[in-house]
């Protein structure tokens, strides 16, 4: 398995105390009834509360418990209510963002599954992604690994996971308005590599295996089956669209009688049987639904609850284990809640606490970054993170069409662009002139595209996007 996967269930500190509790016998062939759910989701709420530091924590350096936070969203608990003994001041999301904000996170050889990562959990605590501090921008972060060789795919692609959860983020986590952040030309190269990943029997795994006839026919699994089935319907492809009915159909077809759950290749466990329900919700199918229900009369979501400890609400992560996982029971407890791979943030109930914190301009002096795309209506499609450095609380898209020109990760994103300095159109961009009703037009954080002016204002964390059309 990837990193990205592995790691999550590495250093795992469960407090046996916690979860060490008789299990909830439930009806025999039966599914799980709203009143269970609501009970798994309270009871796991209040497990994934007692995981938090004294400090106010759920994450370090490395990957650890901050994945709670797409939990709590889905769950419907604001992550800025979580504070241990009621202190406000270190309540989960501000420690969080915090720490995002530092220059040594994550790592000193970071990974784009780490921006993603950040991604999805800021946008579930309701930290805008894009905004995260004067110098974080995590949608930026995340464009860098853009990978130009081979345009769709982030990261290196051989460890497909870091395209699928880049589909997951820049997909899932849309602006405070919630609306798309990324253009759809950006959107489309990701789907296709999606698509072209998937293997013959309908699934996926966490290797590319794209072109490759042996590796296509080889079994996938069932944590990137669900994962990259969301990454699809976060992209917008319908519930009923092939290659998402195919995912489906894999899925249903891994199901035990017995039990509901998934036969992963790891065996079966809550983790995987989270992820595969985590895409179904994710794509609007109904994890309890009769395709998802065995002969036995169990389903996924039975599987999960069957495996969590009650009253204190952790989960197991395979069925003979004496003591709860706290990556299984984030992984469980979002499943059973309804969610995909992230949500957005509930309204907080803390007094005065906004459901969204951002940053609201640029600091003078403060190095930061900004996510750009260039489509040039033919099929190419640039994607970089533009580093710089602005003088005001505002910049010009003149000034950061000139910084990407020497900044820009990876390089090449713009190679020129006419006129050079001044305002008014731009008329020519990487050597292609405006023609006719065919100009270069600008889009900023998903929204319609207009012509491209040099004096166009741009803000902190804008999601900038050019393209050459009518």
């Amino acid at each position: 398995m990837s990193r990205f996967r592995t790691s999550r269930r590495l250093s795992i500190a469960a407090p046996a105390a916690l979860g060490a509790f008789v299990l909830t016998a439930l009806p025999a062939f039966a599914t799980s009834t709203p009143a269970q759910i609501a009970t798994s989701k309270t009871n796991g709420v209040a497990y994934l509360k007692s995981l938090q530091a004294a400090d106010g924590s759920y994450a370090g350096s490395g990957l650890s418990n901050e994945w709670a936070f797409s939990a709590f969203a889905a769950a419907g608990t604001a992550v800025v209510d979580v504070a241990p003994g009621g202190d406000t001041t270190k309540n989960a999301r501000t420690v969080y963002r915090n720490l995002l904000s530092t220059a040594a996170w994550p790592s000193a050889t970071p990974v784009v599954t780490d921006y993603e990562r950040g991604t999805l959990n800021a946008y579930a605590a309701g930290i805008d992604p894009a905004r995260v501090s004067a110098s974080r921008n995590l949608v930026a972060d995340t464009y860098a690994y853009w990978q130009t060789a081979e345009p769709g795919y982030f990261g290196p692609s051989a460890n497909f996971n870091g395209t699928v959860f880049a589909a997951l983020s820049l997909g899932g986590a849309k602006t405070q308005a919630g609306t798309a952040r990324i253009p759809q030309s950006l959107t489309d190269a990701l789907v296709t590599r999606l698509r072209a990943n998937q293997h013959n029997d309908g699934g996926w795994t966490y290797q590319k295996v794209e072109g490759n006839p042996t590796a296509l026919n080889t079994a996938s699994d069932i944590d990137m089956t669900g994962a990259a089935m969301a990454a699809l319907c976060v992209s917008g492809v319908p519930n009923t669209d092939t290659d998402v009915v195919q995912a489906k159909n894999f899925l249903k077809g891994k199901l035990v009688a017995s039990s509901g759950a998934f036969n992963s290749l790891y065996g079966v466990n809550t983790s995987s049987n989270g992820w595969g329900v985590a895409g179904l919700n994710a794509c609007g199918i109904n994890p309890q639904s009769a395709d998802f229900t065995t002969l036995s009369g169990k389903t996924p979501v039975d599987f999960l609850i069957a495996n969590q400890y009650n009253p204190a609400g952790g989960f197991k992560y395979k069925p003979a284990d004496t003591v709860p996982s706290a990556y299984s029971s984030i992984d469980a407890l979002r499943a059973v809640a309804g969610g995909g791979f992230t949500s957005a943030p509930p309204l907080p109930v803390t007094p005065g606490a906004p459901q969204w914190v951002a940053q609201s301009a640029f600091t003078a002096g403060t190095a930061t970054k900004l996510a750009l795309t260039v489509d040039d209506g033919a099929g190419g499609l640039k994607v970089c993170s533009v580093a710089f450095t602005p003088t005001g609380t505002t910049t010009t898209l003149g000034d950061v069409l000139a910084a990407a020109t020497t900044a820009a990760t990876p390089a090449g994103c713009v190679t020129g662009v006419t006129p050079a300095s001044g305002t008014g159109a731009v008329t020519t961009l990487n050597g292609k002139a405006n023609s006719g009703s065919n100009t270069w037009k600008v889009s900023v954080d998903g929204s319609s595209f207009a012509g491209a002016l040099r004096e166009k204002t741009i803000n902190v964390g804008d999601t900038i996007a050019l393209r050459w059309g009518a």
